[in-house]
């Protein structure tokens, strides 16, 4: 998968949507459009539902590639080992069973 960047520039651009357009339609400027396409500002979260919306793809997709995006980013500055994700998958697994678990005990 590329960046967040590169999806929302593809994706504006299957669409025939200048950079203008499309901010129009997500609610933000075209100089932004124009800093999250090549990397050096992040797209608002705030603004995935609408996102989601605009492309017609499922909110689940777009907050994946979101937020992957976001995790793969903040690993590579931060000099993690590829070991990384799979720590990460462990830990979401163990968050979830917890919550599981705690849940069973509220009902």
């Amino acid at each position: 998968m590329a960046r967040f960047g590169d999806f929302i520039k593809t994706e504006r651009e299957k669409h025939g949507w200048t950079q203008t357009e499309f901010g129009a339609k997500v609610g933000i400027n075209a100089f932004a459009i124009s800093k999250i396409e090549n990397g050096t500002q992040k797209f608002s979260k705030a603004k995935l539902k609408k996102l989601a919306e605009l492309l017609n793809i499922e909110y689940q997709k777009i907050n994946d590639l979101f937020y992957g995006d976001f995790f793969a980013t903040e690993a590579y500055k931060n000099h993690c080992s590829d070991n990384v994700f799979a720590v990460a998958e462990d830990t979401v697994r163990y968050i979830k069973n917890k919550n599981s678990k705690q849940g069973k005990i509220f009902q």
